[in-house]
C-alpha cells in the first residue's frame, strides 16, 4: 500500500518524440500505484501536452516531474533547456482544422491552475511549465 504523505517523481528524457508515450505510461503507473486512478486520464493528457511541447519546440533534453502534496494537489511539470517563454495559449475555438497551437489552451482548460517560470539566473537553465489537478481521492 502506498504511503499517504507527499511524494515526487522525475523522469529525465531525451529529445525524442517517443518520450511522450514513455511519460504517459510512466505517469499512469505512478498514479495507479498511489491509488489516484481517477486522475489518470486528465493527468495523462496534461503531461502529454507539456512533454510534447518540450520535445517538439526545443533541441535538448527534457524532464517530467510529478508531485503529490499533502493537501491533495497533483502537480505535473515539464522542464526543457530552452529559456524562451512558452507561446501564449490560443483559444480552443479557433477551428477544428488547426494542426497545432492548442496544447497550452488544453492545459489551461483541463487543469485547475498552470504557469511557468525560468530556471537559473538569466534563463541559463531553461524553463519549467506546470499544471495542477486538485481533489484527487485515493482509491485503495
Amino acid at each position: 500500500m502506498p504511503e499517504n504523505g507527499p511524494w515526487e517523481y522525475s523522469l529525465h528524457i531525451p529529445n525524442d518524440a517517443r518520450a511522450v508515450t514513455v511519460c504517459r505510461r510512466t505517469l499512469r503507473l505512478i498514479l495507479t500505484v498511489h491509488g489516484l486512478i481517477n486522475l489518470v486520464d486528465v493527468a495523462e493528457l496534461l503531461a502529454a501536452e507539456l512533454v510534447s511541447n518540450a520535445v517538439r519546440h526545443t533541441r535538448g533534453p527534457a524532464a517530467l516531474w510529478v508531485r503529490w502534496s499533502e493537501n491533495g494537489v497533483l502537480r505535473i511539470g515539464a522542464w526543457d533547456a530552452d529559456p524562451s517563454p512558452p507561446e501564449p495559449p490560443l483559444p480552443l475555438d479557433r477551428g477544428v482544422d488547426a494542426e497545432d497551437g492548442r496544447g497550452l489552451d488544453l492545459v489551461r482548460a483541463c487543469a485547475d491552475g498552470w504557469g511557468w517560470h525560468s530556471l537559473g539566473r538569466g534563463n541559463e537553465r531553461g524553463k519549467y511549465i506546470w499544471c495542477e489537478l486538485r481533489g484527487g481521492e485515493r482509491v485503495a
